[in-house]
């Protein structure tokens, strides 16, 4: 997509970039509500309860099928975060992981609150939706690194320790900046994961989804776009393990017939660089999207995490008319994931139409504030 570099876009193009970042979003949001249900759950666990094939469709949890957990929750602020990012560069106030890790802390009032707190001018739309103040089985990691106003950075991370896929998991939006140079997205996915996620390999694990994301946003192939993200993190400290999963999610695809065992072989899935390597895994064998999330969430580690990354990398693949109807039609939230998506599409297509310098829709400003 070389015009979105240049900020030249036809309608095409805009339709297509629209499809895929609806797709992505809502993608990985299937597949985090496909997945919770079973997240805490083995393999042989999931086939005692669901049958030999596992889990084949959404199974209820959090009182509902389709529910979704601080996984869509964090993409969703992520995309909030971009957003806000793109309008207050108008200002000459530019650094856009400060701006995701505000939208951070608005997640984390969420987790905090009863509901919206309407006294607070910054909160934007996003923020007042109150189906996302329910807690969700949000990482750890995530909830003590945003548990005060510090910025953590490369050289003063959160929780260096922390190893687990929650960053990994709300980092599909860095990829949707197709104006954006593979280097560039890489680096904010990374600096934005160390906010909550210190250890070397979960934030490379983060800036290597955000570049797999950005190829496939791009229209690359799956194939092209996981070589692109080996390049962008292979002079990186550390990024020696989150490179072999890669290579072994792209070995694996010539080993024969997909199924649970070569999924097993990849890891379970709790380290982010696991989780990673099993969601490009599944999405390249995937025949579908139904198929290829089906086989990410029957593992024995974070169902969730891995169906959310898969769904994300499916969907901004095949675009929003390949994702299962069914499910959609269940999924929790579905019309603020969409109104999200498309807010972002409008942005990074028509951004100069709704601000300038100059000028701004007295609309877009109320629901992305500058402060």
């Amino acid at each position: 997509m070389s015009t979105a570099a240049t900020g030249v876009w036809g309608r095409a193009e805009q339709q297509d970039f629209r499809s895929r970042v609806r797709g992505a979003l809502l993608g990985a949001a299937i597949g985090d509500a496909l997945g919770v249900g079973v997240t805490a759950l083995t393999a042989a666990e999931i086939q005692q309860a669901h049958g030999p094939d596992g889990v084949t469709d959404l199974v209820p949890a959090h009182g509902r099928r389709g529910a979704i957990t601080a996984a869509t929750q964090l993409t969703l602020f992520t995309v909030d975060g971009l957003i806000r990012a793109q309008v207050r560069r108008d200002t000459g106030a530019w650094h856009p992981p400060t701006d995701v890790h505000r939208a951070y802390l608005r997640w984390a009032a969420t987790q905090r609150d009863w509901g919206p707190d309407e006294r607070r001018k910054d909160n934007g739309w996003l923020a007042c939706e109150e189906w996302l103040y329910a807690r969700r089985d949000a990482p750890k990691a995530s909830l003590l690194g945003l548990g005060d106003d510090t910025l953590g950075t490369l050289d003063s991370p959160k929780n260096p320790t922390a190893r687990d896929g929650g960053a990994l998991a709300r980092s599909a939006p860095f990829g949707l900046l197709v104006g954006w140079e593979p280097q560039l997205v890489c680096q904010l996915a990374v600096e934005c994961a160390a906010q909550t996620h210190g250890h070397p390999t979960a934030y490379l694990s983060a800036g290597a989804y955000a570049v797999v994301v950005h190829g496939l946003a791009r229209g690359e192939t799956l194939d092209a776009a996981v070589q692109r993200a080996l390049a962008q993190i292979g002079s990186r400290p550390g990024h020696q393990p989150v490179t072999d999963g890669l290579k072994h999610a792209l070995g694996a695809v010539r080993q024969g017939i997909p199924s649970p065992s070569r999924v097993a072989a990849l890891g379970e899935g709790h380290h982010a660089e696991d989780a990673l390597s099993i969601a490009v895994y599944c999405a390249l064998v995937a025949e579908d999207v139904r198929h290829g999330l089906r086989l990410a969430v029957n593992h024995d580690g974070p169902s969730h995490v891995t169906g959310a990354l898969a769904g994300a990398l499916l969907g901004a693949l095949h675009g929003e008319t390949a994702l299962p109807p069914a499910w959609l039609a269940e999924l929790e939230g579905r019309p603020t994931v969409l109104e999200l998506a498309d807010d972002f599409a409008m942005e990074m297509t028509q951004g100069p139409a709704l601000h300038n310098p100059t000028a701004t829709s007295p609309g877009w400003l109320a629901r992305y504030p500058r402060t």
